[in-house]
């Protein structure tokens, strides 16, 4: 496994994150612990999960996965960079009390203290804002932040699904607060499909010393080779992969992304995530395996080095938006 630093911080993570949104949903525990010691035993120290995930009556069954991994001992959880998030509703039946949901003091302090008593532990090491909360200003965010921080309940703060603007003004604020590091990172959609992130999100990043953690690299499996498994009667598209397939321009591009890899002897799955491995500020993308073998065909992405002739092949069928500003600007 490589490792890199995460943004401007001391903190060394590896260069693939393990994603845990399936453990619970679609991965019963047993199936996810095992799925945790391989990623360890293959060098993945940072797992990143949400207090939102297991869905629905379920919110928070993952965090309680990991808790109960982290308890078997073995130095599991010393030996791994947490990462969890707040802001969703975890009501249950989706009716949120208020103050029990979003980017408030209030449910900051809850949130935490929920996280981790369900993770069985006694701090997170990255805690992420899953969405802006365009209600609650910044300065009460730090307030909550910093008091956590002294606690030494949290470590770092990211953010996620965040514009630019926000991540200039988070990171401002905290700068003119003075003894609050600010955001560390930002968790973003973005993959070779899905590129609007080059046009402000990784710039501010890239500026203000953010680590960039990719989610869904493969675009809901659109990337994983979804129309060879189609014609040899595999996995269906479904979901976001499924709905850029309906867009016969789309389609073709996917066909020639793999018609193209398939002229280079690669795995489209490995060879997006390694993609991203290239990319100007990324720390590492996510991966969600749901099966141990999933998690060995992601590794290999590591050590995977794409040539120049087949990086432009790929800019050539999925183009990037090109530099900010001069993109939209002429």
């Amino acid at each position: 496994m490589k490792y890199t630093q995460l943004g401007r911080t001391g903190l060394k993570v590896s260069r693939l994150v393990l994603g845990t949104m399936n453990f619970g949903p679609q991965t019963d525990e047993a199936d996810s612990h095992t799925i945790m010691d391989a990623a360890l035993d293959a060098g993945i120290n940072f797992f990143d999960t949400a207090n939102v995930y297991g869905w629905g009556e379920n919110k928070g069954r993952t965090e309680e996965i990991i808790g109960n991994w982290f308890a078997q001992g073995g130095d599991r959880r010393d030996r791994t960079v947490l990462a969890t998030k707040v802001y969703g509703n975890m009501g249950a039946d989706g009716e949120a009390w208020p103050n029990h949901d979003k980017l408030s003091a209030v449910n900051i302090r809850r949130a935490v203290d929920a996280s981790l008593k369900r993770l069985r532990t006694d701090r997170i090491d990255l805690y992420q804002f899953h969405h802006v909360d365009r209600n609650t200003p910044f300065e009460e965010i730090w307030q909550a932040i910093d008091v956590l921080v002294q606690q030494g309940k949290i470590l770092y703060a990211g953010s996620s699904n965040f514009p630019g603007y926000k991540i200039a003004q988070a990171n401002e604020l905290a700068a003119r607060r003075g003894g609050t590091i600010g955001l560390v990172s930002e968790q973003c959609l973005y993959n070779l499909a899905e590129r609007r992130a080059e046009m402000e999100v990784i710039p501010a990043a890239q500026e203000y010393g953010l680590g960039v953690i990719p989610w869904s690299p493969l675009h809901g499996g659109l990337l994983g080779g979804v129309l060879k498994k189609e014609a040899t009667g595999g996995r269906r598209a479904s979901g976001r992969a499924a709905d850029t397939l309906a867009d016969p321009a789309a389609r073709a591009r996917v066909q020639a992304y793999e018609d193209l890899l398939d002229k280079h002897g690669l795995e489209p799955g490995e060879t997006a995530l390694a993609w991203l491995l290239t990319r100007p500020g990324v720390t590492g993308p996510i991966v969600g395996p749901r099966t141990a073998g999933q998690l060995a065909s992601a590794l290999r992405a590591v050590e995977l080095e794409l040539s120049g002739e087949l990086l432009a092949g790929l800019d050539e069928i999925f183009p990037g938006p090109g530099p900010s500003p001069e993109a939209f600007a002429w």
